[in-house]
C-alpha cells in the first residue's frame, strides 16, 4: 500500500505504517529529515502530559488569556487566534485552532520546571523513544524537523503508551470540551470540532483527511509542510507520511483516498 507513495506529486516522500507488533511496511528515505509543521504540536502535546504526570503543571493550571489552563490551550478551547496571543473568543466558546497557544504552552512548562522546552521534549519524549533525528529549534506550534523512523517510534507509543500511563493517553484522545464548533485548517468548518488534548479526533468530520472508513477514535495531525500522522485504536494501526511539499489542493482528496486504502 505505501508504494502507491511512489505516485504522489511531491519531490521527496517517506513513509511507515505501524500497528501492535510496531512498523509493518516503509517507503522511501526513512532517515531523511523533514520539517514537520504541525505535527510538531502533538509532540510538543505528550511532552506537557509528561509535564503534568511529573506535578510540574496541572491540566487545569492556569496559562493563556484569563480563565484559560493548559487543557484549554491543548484543546484549542481558550480563545487564542491561529498566529497571535490576541483572544478573539471567550474561553471554551469555540475551536479556535491556535499555534500561539503552543508557544504559550511550551512558555508555562519552562517557567514551572526551569528548563528550556527544548530540552524538556528531549528528555521527555524523544530520548526516551529514541528518536535522535527530532529536534525543535522553532516555535512550539510547528518548529519540529523530524524523520519517519523516529515519528515510526513515536506512532507506536502512541498505539502502546510507554511515555505517559494509559489512563492520561486514553484521556489525551477523548474528546475535550465537546460540542464546539470549529475549522479544521484546509478543510473547513466542523459542528462539532472534536479535539483531545493535542490531538485531532476524527469523530464525524466529513471532508476530512484521515480515511472515511476510520473509526471515529482515530487521532493524530497533519502539517501545512506536506504531513501527517494518524493512530486509530480501534483497529490498533497508525501511519505516519513525510513530504516536502507544502499542502494544497493536491492534498484532497490524495490524503483521503490513499488512507483509505488501508481499510480496503
Amino acid at each position: 500500500m505505501l508504494q502507491d507513495l511512489a505516485q504522489w506529486p511531491v519531490d521527496n516522500v517517506a513513509g511507515a505504517l505501524i500497528g501492535p507488533g510496531g512498523v509493518t511496511e516503509t517507503y522511501g528515505d526513512t532517515t531523511r529529515a523533514f520539517a514537520l509543521a504541525s505535527v510538531t504540536k502533538p509532540l510538543v502535546a505528550s511532552a506537557v502530559l509528561v509535564a503534568v504526570e511529573e506535578g510540574a503543571v496541572e491540566l487545569d493550571t492556569p496559562a493563556g488569556p484569563p480563565g484559560a489552563t493548559v487543557a484549554h490551550l491543548l484543546a484549542h478551547a481558550s480563545g487564542l487566534a491561529f498566529d497571535s496571543r490576541e483572544q478573539i473568543a471567550a474561553v471554551g466558546t469555540q475551536r479556535i485552532y491556535s499555534s500561539a497557544g503552543f508557544e504559550v504552552l511550551a512558555e508555562t512548562v519552562e517557567q514551572a520546571t526551569g528548563i528550556g522546552f527544548p530540552e524538556y521534549l528531549a528528555e521527555a519524549v524523544t530520548e526516551p523513544l529514541g528518536m535522535a533525528t527530532t529536534t525543535l529549534d522553532g516555535p512550539a506550534g510547528h518548529g519540529a524537523t523530524s524523520c519517519v523512523d523516529d515519528l515510526a517510534r513515536y506512532g507506536a507509543d502512541l498505539l502502546a503508551p510507554r511515555t505517559v500511563a494509559p489512563e492520561t493517553a486514553r484521556s489525551a484522545r477523548s474528546v475535550w470540551f465537546p460540542g464546539l464548533d470549529g475549522f479544521v485548517p484546509g478543510y473547513g468548518r466542523h459542528r462539532p470540532c472534536d479535539w483531545g488534548l493535542g490531538f485531532e479526533i476524527r469523530g464525524h468530520k466529513s471532508p476530512h483527511w484521515t480515511a472515511p472508513s476510520a473509526s471515529p477514535e482515530t487521532f493524530g495531525h497533519f502539517g501545512q509542510s506536506g504531513t501527517f500522522l494518524w493512530v486509530d485504536p480501534v483497529r490498533e494501526l497508525a501511519c505516519v507520511v513525510l513530504t516536502d511539499r507544502a499542502f494544497g489542493p493536491w492534498a484532497k482528496p490524495l490524503w483521503s483516498d490513499f488512507n483509505e486504502g488501508f481499510y480496503a
